[in-house]
């Protein structure tokens, strides 16, 4: 009689959690594919909330800077070229990483590498052009506002990256 009783037991386990990872499964499919890049539900607003706590953290840091920065009127061209410059350049790829993907399983591994490197030239490109913007407004400022924007410049200590950071290299 034990025996039975175990076995019964032991079988209405097993059933419960197959039952369980069923319902879990299904609701993990469940989920929309209408978000950025073909993905789908939380990690699509995962993704759209990353993006705008970053972007109004980068706009309340440079509007921290120009204030910290005190501009005078003639230095406001070059501060708006900056800034749109170096935020054109944060995420102006855009690119939907799914559809790459696909493209790159029809290519043969010559032609991947070679559309390696001009998106490597891209990025290249756009970090020249962000570094000749930085380059102009730095060389707009005095150097006591040289010194401001080298402290405020400076990754900050969160481990992100701030918005103006600049390796002259």
């Amino acid at each position: 009689m034990k025996l039975t009783k175990i076995a019964h037991t032991k079988r209405a386990l097993i059933v419960g959690v197959l039952a369980g990872s069923g319902i879990l499964a299904a609701l993990a499919f469940a989920m929309t594919a209408g978000g950025p890049e073909g993905k789908g539900g939380c990690e699509a607003r995962h993704g759209q909330a990353i993006h705008a706590r970053w972007e109004a953290r980068r706009a309340e840091h440079l509007s921290e800077l120009k204030e910290k920065l005190a501009l005078k009127a003639e230095q406001e061209a070059a501060w708006n070229t900056f800034a749109s410059t170096s935020h054109a350049s944060m995420r102006s790829m855009g690119v939907d990483r799914q559809a790459m993907r696909g493209e790159f399983e029809k290519l043969n591994t010559p032609q991947r590498l070679d559309k390696m490197l001009a998106m490597s030239d891209m990025r290249r490109a756009r970090m020249v052009e962000r570094a000749e913007a930085i380059k102009a407004f730095y060389a707009q400022l005095p150097p006591e506002q040289q010194s401001v924007f080298d402290a405020e410049a400076m990754p900050d200590r969160t481990g992100i990256t701030s918005a103006v950071t600049f390796n002259p290299e």
